[in-house]
């Protein structure tokens, strides 16, 4: 405890009010008006920090743990987090979400399980796993994103010679913090094997703007993967009817699509959003400060990105964190498609979502 002396407090005054926070610290209380100021600040104060992870030191590394660590019961993944400096003692990338690459050898597999905590996959490159959702066979490729809500059973297994990587994000640090994490282990076994170009979910769900009706609406996404081709479709479009003179793009050069649930037309995931964002050459976005965090992975393309006081020059694969109101804005020269997963929905539906845009001169 500490207290400041002032003329207006008698030494008498001043031991009893040492007393009294003597007797808070005893009974594990701690008074509002020494707290105010960290509990209640003026704009959100994140513990992490900006933060960037390299392709180039990531994949290498991911490379080495698959000589040395094998997949199997107990560890389940080989899986390496991407722990943010600002939150020592933790795997986390921010507050609420959790980022890391997987890397899976040739032929290998990972046994099936299931948890409370909503995970996806985006694939920067490769090919050649498939990821069992509750028994649907569901290939990864590409600038796929691929899904698997809470309490699914999942596994994934390699049928190639190769290995292949990608990057998985899950709400780890939101459900933990809330105490609502279970999990459960699957059959030693894998569902199937089966190698289909378009998994189940897909054939149902995938066809844009109709919706089988005799299907039943569950919670989460139906839809398990959302397939490069029509992601850069749609950004292609953006910038071309932008050309155009027609509305699409949310600022100059700077085209935007959402995944979606195909079901609700919500966000595909309870707790996370997940965006592909296309900057065109050339372009030089707004500042932005969002409450809430985010993790980004540079898809295709360069350029530089600013976020709070730091400025990084980005490529192909590159991941950087941006804690909750921290300013962001992108440069580019030669043009730039990065994913984005957040915590918005969180935001949202508790009522805190806040965003503020500055124009940069």
């Amino acid at each position: 405890m500490t207290s400041t002396r002032s003329p207006e407090i008698t030494p008498e005054e001043q031991t009893q009010l040492d007393e009294l926070y003597a007797a808070f610290d005893a009974a594990h209380m701690k008074p509002l008006w020494t707290q105010i100021g960290g509990l209640m600040p003026t704009s959100p104060r994140p513990d992490s920090v900006p933060f960037l992870w390299r392709w180039s030191t990531l994949l290498p590394l991911a490379e080495r743990a698959g000589e040395l660590v094998p997949v199997g019961r107990g560890g389940e993944r080989r899986a390496i987090a991407l722990a943010n400096p600002g939150l020592p003692g933790t795997a986390y990338a921010t507050p609420t979400l959790w980022a890391a690459i997987q890397y899976l050898g040739p032929r290998e597999e990972a046994p099936a399980h299931r948890h409370t905590q909503t995970a996806f996959r985006f694939v920067v490159e490769g090919e050649g796993v498939w990821t069992n959702v509750e028994g649907d066979p569901v290939a990864m490729r590409r600038g796929d994103l691929l899904l698997t809500p809470g309490m699914h059973f999942h596994e994934h297994h390699n049928t190639t010679d190769h290995a292949m990587a990608w990057i998985d994000g899950l709400d780890i640090p939101l459900v933990r913090t809330i105490d609502a994490g279970f999990f459960e282990f699957g059959p030693d076994v894998l569902a199937t094997k089966e190698t289909p170009g378009f998994s189940r979910n897909e054939r149902l769900w995938g066809h844009p703007g109709l919706t089988p009706v005799g299907a039943p609406t569950p919670k989460a996404s139906p839809l398990m993967a959302y397939r490069w081709e029509h992601t850069d479709a749609a950004l292609t479009a953006q910038l071309e009817l932008e050309v155009e003179g027609h509305p699409g793009v949310v600022e100059p050069g700077h085209a935007v699509v959402r995944f979606t649930n195909p079901a609700t037309a919500g966000d595909c995931l309870s707790t996370m959003r997940c965006e592909m964002h296309r900057l065109h050459a050339g372009t030089r976005t707004a500042l932005t400060r969002t409450a809430g965090s985010s993790v980004w992975q540079v898809f295709e393309g360069s350029g530089a990105v600013t976020v709070g006081e730091e400025r990084y020059e980005v490529g192909k694969g590159d991941l950087f964190a941006v804690p909750s109101w921290a300013g962001l804005a992108f440069d580019t020269d030669d043009g730039l498609d990065a994913f984005r997963f957040s915590d918005d929905p969180v935001f949202e539906a508790l009522g805190l979502a806040r965003t503020a845009r500055e124009d940069r001169t």
